[in-house]
Parts: C-alpha cells; structure tokens; sequence
C-alpha cells in the first residue's frame, strides 16, 4: 500500500506537502500522531525552540515553525535526508528560524550544549534500541533542555520500556496506531 503523501498539517505552511527521503531508512511521522502532538504543544509552542534529532524528512520540526516556534535545529546524518530537509523547508518557505546539520545524533547530545531547547524530538531508526540510547544522552546533558523542557520519543509500541534515568521523567504516552508518543520532562534542579 503507498504512503499517503506528507502534509503540514496547521499553521503558516498548511496544506504544503513535505518530499519524502528516498529509500526506506526513514519512518516519518503519521498526520493523525502529528496532528495529536501539536495539539499537546500549540499552547506553549510560541517562539519555542526545538531540537529535531533524527529529522529525516524534516517533518516535525517544519510543523513546529508553521505553528509558530521561533527557532528549530534539524539533525540527520544522511545527505539525502539533509538534501530533503532544505528542500522541505524551501517549499514551505519556513526556513528562517531553521538550522539544518548534518551530523550523528548521539555525538551531538554527548556534546557540550550550545543552547537549552524546550523541546527535543527523537525518531530514530526503529527496533535498534536508539531511542534508549538518545535518551541516555541527552539524560546525561540535561542541559539540552530548558528548566521546564520535554523529550517526546517516537517509536514503534512494542519497542517501548520504562527506562530508569537521573535527569528526565517519564510523565506521560500516547498511542496511535502504530505510533507511541513518550514524554519526558527535566526533573527540577
């Protein structure tokens, strides 16, 4: 069965279709989890800056400037998906408050931060475990988030486990279909 084509789906770009990462190495998001979690983030989303590990098409971070973040860091390590991203956002023309590296997810969390985002996405690769090991990470540089911050987590249901971490707690999750949203928050200082 095709996949239905890639939307943004509220905000300055809607209706604009996203190109997808030729080949099969990325699992873009579902408008329906899409959907859903903007209407989890809209209210606090305003001039937000968020931190898309893993971007691949560059989906969740284009919804997130559509719906009014100010600032978006996409990062992938495959040129296709970078190549995708720019022409994602060149479309959409919401390229402004965008940062696009090229880069290995795990190295720039065990990196030193250069900025708190409020909220950092992770989609990585399914049924490998990377979800686990980004969120170790970014667990041991909680600095990546702001005081109040979020780590949302894509992944397959079947992959997810309670994980025992220092820095960040689990404080909710939500299904659709075969997408499980987990929501992380930094624990207080």
């Amino acid at each position: 069965m095709p996949l239905k084509p890639l939307r943004v789906v509220a905000g300055l770009a809607r209706g604009h279709r996203l190109k997808s990462v030729p080949g099969d190495k990325t699992r873009p998001i579902t408008d329906r989890a899409k959907e859903s979690l903007f209407n989890i983030l809209r209210p606090t989303l305003q001039s937000a800056a968020l931190l898309d590990l893993f971007a691949g098409t560059g989906a969740v971070g284009i919804e997130a400037l559509s719906q009014g973040a100010g600032f978006v860091r996409f990062l992938d390590k495959q040129r296709a998906a970078i190549e995708t991203i720019h022409a994602n956002l060149a479309t959409t023309k919401l390229g402004k408050g965008a940062q696009v590296l090229q880069g290995d997810s795990f190295a720039h969390l065990a990196g030193r931060p250069d900025r708190a985002f409020d909220y950092i996405f992770i989609a990585p690769p399914q049924y490998h475990e990377l979800w686990k090991r980004a969120l170790t990470a970014l667990d041991a540089q909680p600095a990546w988030l702001v005081e109040d911050g979020w780590a949302i987590v894509q992944i397959d249901p079947t992959e997810y486990e309670k994980l025992d971490l220092q820095n960040l707690d689990e404080f909710d999750h939500r299904k659709y279909g075969n997408v499980l949203l987990v929501f992380y928050e930094r624990k207080p200082s």
